[in-house]
């Protein structure tokens, strides 16, 4: 029996999954949890052997609780799953040993909870065959922390402090983001960023 751990904040989506994989003669859902937190302490308290892990979740998204899963119950194997699909996000999936839409067929699942569980790895076709067409983030690590701190439309000085460096250092680095990613405002820059899935 293959024990797993299901976790996405979207209730309906998450009891719908278990019911289907229940009905899985070999796989066996031991626990859920609502949020990225939530997961990485059920995890470690049933132990399961695969964690289906939703991308985007409060308190700890998907690449978050892979890493941690990874580091601290390295015997559970973790499926991302999705419903953004963006190919950019596979090079931060590599804590993961599975990639999924939640668009796949129903089937799908189970058979990659299979796949990951003896070992193997699985990622949709279609996102890696997009996955090698990506353009390299042209913003250098400075720059690219620099620009997702200032999300929220955060004051420069504001993310002076958080970055320790000193405002007209952060200016430039704004500048230099915008310049790069051909952005007409520092919001601009930081969607392109996030849409490339550089962030």
């Amino acid at each position: 029996m293959i024990r797993v751990l299901l976790a996405d904040d979207e209730e309906l989506i998450r009891t719908a999954l278990a019911a289907l994989l229940d009905l899985e003669e070999d796989l066996s859902v031991v626990a859920q949890a609502a949020d990225g937190e939530a997961a990485v302490t059920a995890a470690l308290a049933h132990r399961p052997d695969v964690a289906v892990i939703d991308l985007t979740m409060p308190r700890r998204d998907g690449f978050q609780v892979a890493t941690e899963l990874a580091r601290a119950l390295p015997a559970c194997a973790v499926v991302i799953l999705t419903g953004q699909g963006r190919p950019a996000h596979l090079t931060r999936a590599l804590g993961a040993r599975g990639y999924l839409p939640k668009g796949a067929p129903g089937g799908a699942l189970a058979d990659v909870i299979r796949r990951v569980h003896a070992g193997g790895r699985y990622v949709d076709p279609a996102l890696a065959a997009d996955a090698l067409t990506i353009p390299p983030c042209p913003l250098t690590p400075r720059e690219l922390e620099t620009l997702r701190l200032s999300g929220d439309d955060a004051p420069v000085a504001a993310i002076a402090r958080r970055a320790h460096l000193s405002p007209g250092t952060v200016r430039n680095y704004l500048a230099l983001a915008v310049q790069k990613l051909d952005a007409g405002s520092r919001a601009e820059a930081l969607r392109i960023a996030r849409d490339n899935g550089w962030l």
